[in-house]
């Protein structure tokens, strides 16, 4: 891990939806960044704007994709760069899914928008390795067809008959759409998996993050097998700035992975 960006160059850039991009990003010069694990994330520096957290959206030796979407100066400026333009990254930074840990389990990974791009790393780790795990599951939620990211690859998903199974939910449905209509959670009941053997990985919105944690802790789940990623306000990546703090935790250093029975007293859920 680094404090000063390393140069790094866009090597591909592709359109996920009107306002995201996937980022293949490979060392500009001989140095590159350690290895990363699903989950962690990288400071990317956007020359003579500044710099945003973003989370490894695939990792293929030292090519990194990440996908961003444009909320803001930084995230605009990336969105804009086209291949042979360098940015800045460091990291890697923060905790990862630890997918070591449910080996032998049930896996559930749930999605929610531009949460799916710090969950696909885990998901294709797992497919990669499909008889170290039980059943495979990805339930994604979007707010339209059109807001869906990795749209091919989720489609390829969908309609395989292979380890895993893969649902999509959209709030908004267009009008050729055929799919599941309603919040992410509606497709729980066509997931395949054994509550007290299954681990759980969860990104998307908080108030998603907080109704999908409570309807798995209804159905069995425990509470320390439930992994959500709470990615909010990060600027330094090193503990310093304080920006990320979430009662004693600062998300950047302690985050921003963290189990469920952890993060429901940070976020003050009643219902627990």
């Amino acid at each position: 891990m680094t404090d000063v960006p390393l140069p790094y160059q866009v090597t591909r850039v592709r359109e996920e939806t009107a306002d995201t991009v996937s980022l293949t990003l490979a060392p500009a010069g001989p140095a590159a960044l350690a290895p990363f694990t699903p989950g962690q994330f990288a400071m990317v520096y956007a020359f003579g704007v500044g710099e945003i957290p973003v989370s490894v959206s695939r990792i293929d030796h030292h090519e990194l994709v990440h996908t961003v979407r444009s909320v803001g100066a930084v995230s605009a400026a990336l969105c804009a760069l086209r291949p042979g333009a360098q940015v800045g990254l460091r990291g890697a930074f923060g905790t990862g899914w630890e997918l070591d840990r449910a080996v032998g389990h049930d896996l559930l990974v749930i999605a929610g928008g531009i949460g799916l791009a710090p969950l696909r790393p885990l998901v294709l780790s797992a497919l990669a390795a499909p008889h170290a795990y039980g059943r495979l599951n990805l339930l994604v939620g979007a707010r339209s067809p059109d807001d869906l990211p990795y749209a091919r690859q989720v489609n390829a998903w969908t309609t395989a008959h292979g380890p895993l199974h893969c649902a999509v939910a959209v709030d908004r449905p267009s009008p050729a759409w055929r799919g599941h209509v309603g919040i992410v959670t509606t497709l729980l009941n066509g997931a395949r998996f054994e509550p007290r053997n299954t681990t759980a990985y969860v990104c998307g919105p908080e108030v998603m993050i907080r109704a999908t944690a409570r309807d798995l802790l209804h159905r069995g789940l425990p509470a320390h097998r439930i992994r959500v990623s709470l990615e909010r306000n990060m600027r330094c990546a090193t503990g310093h700035c304080g920006h990320c703090q979430l009662g004693g935790v600062l998300l950047c250093r302690d985050g921003p992975v963290i189990s469920w029975d952890r993060a429901a007293s940070l976020l003050s859920v009643r219902e627990l």
